[in-house]
């Protein structure tokens, strides 16, 4: 995502399945494969029947990321997220902002300033660039009245990790006041450099959380996302425990495959978000996984049933 499209969001390439997604949405954009109206109200009416008398508790705060409903237009995901009982979309840029104001949807994960995954805050030769695309983006984020904007390591091309950390402490030292200043958090994202994303600085918690210490800022913190981390180094509770404060934002995916976090993967995210909860977590767990069924309503029926394993 060399020039970033807004409408889309390259967040990870995992084996390839977010970059289809990707050009399946970008396709839908330009009238190819969009769901066609009777088969989304069909979808919408069984998601209105599952949930009617199922409120949500109220005690997480709920979203999806955008890539992984590339079936449904950013109109159609906002109904189903309205529908289900939330109200806020991870990894949406500046274009389609003005879609969820119309539906009273949160950005909660603005993205559309990183050059892409690879060319990061670790590799010192990306900072002019980032520099002037951070500052741009910061305003626009706190103008339009969100908080959070994702950031990257990047990829290492044989530079030691302790050189990627004074990198990118140097080059995220010359963005954070303008952040600080208008109450912008950069939230890093972890990635698992095993499966998904090979030679990624930022791929266990030890490194990021480093960084955040030396950044010392309260608008600089780590995307915690289960799914890689669980991947990279596994321990997920006693460390979100320990080290709480430096997380600003959670994702989530089954493991392994990154597919529903039902009782088909290895993890436990009923303990995960009430672990979250205890340390008096009050951002967002967003909901990350790819679904597994063809289906439409199929589809929007595992997120329902995600939001409702998580709603501790």
């Amino acid at each position: 995502m060399s020039t970033h499209n807004s409408n889309i969001n390259p967040i990870e390439a995992i084996s390839g399945s977010r970059r289809q997604l990707i050009k399946r949405l970008a396709a839908g954009a330009a009238g190819v494969g969009l769901l066609n109206q009777a088969s989304f109200a069909n979808a919408a009416e069984m998601t209105d029947a599952a949930t009617a008398n199922t409120a949500l508790k109220g005690n997480v705060h709920h979203s999806v990321a955008r890539w992984t409903y590339a079936d449904l237009s950013i109109e159609e995901l906002c109904q189903v997220v309205k529908n289900i009982g939330f109200n806020a979309i991870d990894l949406i840029g500046p274009d389609d902002w003005h879609i969820l104001k119309k539906h009273g949807i949160h950005s909660s994960m603005c993205n559309g300033a990183e050059l892409n995954l690879t060319d990061g805050w670790g590799d010192a030769k990306f900072h002019d660039a980032l520099i002037e695309r951070y500052h741009r983006h910061i305003d626009l984020v706190a103008d339009a009245g969100y908080t959070n904007l994702i950031c990257f390591s990047g990829n290492k091309r044989g530079i030691d990790p302790e050189i990627g950390l004074d990198n990118a402490e140097l080059g995220l030292n010359q963005i954070l006041p303008h952040a600080e200043k208008r109450g912008v958090i950069l939230q890093m994202e972890l990635f698992n450099s095993k499966i998904n994303h090979p030679d990624y600085f930022a791929d266990n918690s030890a490194w990021g959380i480093e960084l955040c210490k030396r950044l010392n800022s309260p608008n600089f913190k780590l995307l915690y996302d289960i799914y890689h981390m669980q991947i990279s180094e596994g321990d997920i509770i006693r460390t979100i425990t320990d080290n709480h404060q430096y997380f600003g934002h959670y994702h989530t995916a089954g493991v392994p495959g990154r597919h529903e976090i039902d009782d088909s993967q290895e993890l436990f995210y009923p303990a995960i978000a009430k672990a979250i909860l205890a340390t008096g977590f009050s951002g967002y767990l967003a909901q990350e996984f790819i679904p597994t069924p063809e289906g439409k309503a199929e589809k929007i029926e595992s997120l329902r049933q995600a939001i409702k394993i998580c709603d501790v």
